[in-house]
């Protein structure tokens, strides 16, 4: 199954999710329940460019139907779907921007990306019980009760409106209001966690209830979330090497099997060596831990292709900067 069937599903499906009535909703119902059945080929796209193009897009049209018919399959894929266009594509070209020291376009494309993240963040919250938006935007009271409430039921939702409000975070870091949001995301991460080793026991998550592919990913997520936390600023500032380093390894040994000892998750071991290796000028993990990412072959999870091909994009990137960035 590739992106093309995906796309397709969205083509052959318009005229139907138009009609008024139970037929519609019908047809949208359909469309959703096909789209989700599809969504795994975008994930095992190996072609970086073609999914950049091809991901705006067919987001908008499953918009369009979601607009129709507000399916809460739809919204699952919309939530997460923003979230990982953010990610993987506008910080992209954030980095470029940043790398090329244009002003103006890393502003355009912080604006950007910070818009994508509230997107996911807002879908999410509509899949979270009544008021979970204003009770994390509050007092620090209502912020601790509202994350202790979250259960199994709301894991996935919560996880994707804590990355979601990370995310804006990352791309307004000159707004005071935003971050002191910080320590929810942190306390938010830390609950999906707790919520996860509930459930699965073992840090591996296979303890207790088989995973696959994608339940492995979102194991695997806010700990990577949680070592962005973590390596986002200097011990100075806040910011603890340690506790990054420890995230970063533990999503690597979430994607760990007994072909991959060493985590299938390559855009964990990117970010490991360049914010780690930043954080604590160690231009030897940075250099190594890069090498090693380029060095192993993106199939190496072929339900995760695209997240990899990521990863080396990013890896080449970092290393082309080494001299400029450890002077």
């Amino acid at each position: 199954m590739r992106l093309g069937l995906v796309l397709g599903l969205l083509g052959s499906v318009v005229a139907g999710c138009g009609e008024p009535g139970p037929a519609g909703h019908l047809a949208a119902g359909t469309t959703a329940q096909l789209l989700a059945m599809a969504q795994p080929s975008l994930n095992m796209e190996s072609d970086y460019e073609l999914a950049a193009r091809a991901i705006p897009g067919a987001l908008k049209t499953i918009e369009g139907f979601y607009v129709a018919d507000e399916n809460v399959i739809l919204r699952g894929i919309l939530t997460e779907g923003y979230c990982q266009y953010a990610t993987a594509f506008v910080e992209d070209e954030w980095e470029v921007a940043k790398f090329a020291k244009k002003i103006e376009d890393i502003d355009y494309h912080n604006q950007r990306a910070s818009k994508m993240f509230a997107r996911c963040m807002n879908y999410a919250f509509m899949d979270l019980p009544g008021g979970t938006e204003k009770d994390l935007f509050g007092a620090p009271d209502a912020v601790a009760k509202r994350i202790g409430s979250m259960g199994l039921d709301q894991r996935t939702a919560f996880m994707w409106a804590v990355i979601g409000m990370g995310g804006m975070i990352n791309h307004n870091l000159t707004r005071v209001e935003m971050l002191s949001l910080l320590p929810t995301v942190r306390a938010g991460l830390d609950r999906v966690v707790a919520i996860d080793k509930a459930q699965r026991g073992d840090i591996d998550g296979t303890k207790k209830v088989p995973c696959d592919a994608a339940c492995t990913t979102h194991l695997a997520l806010p700990h990577l979330a949680l070592g962005l936390v973590y390596s986002g600023a200097s011990t100075q500032f806040g910011g603890d090497p340690k506790k990054a380093a420890d995230e970063f390894q533990i999503a690597l040994r979430i994607t760990a099997d007994k072909d991959h000892p060493d985590g299938k998750m390559l855009l964990a071991r990117t970010l490991w060596a360049y914010r780690v290796g930043l954080q604590t000028n160690d231009r030897k993990l940075f250099h190594d831990q890069l090498v090693k990412v380029l060095e192993t072959d993106p199939a190496i999870w072929p339900e995760q292709r695209l997240a990899n091909e990521v990863a080396q994009r990013r890896a080449r990137r970092y290393l082309r900067h080494e001299k400029d960035l450890f002077q």
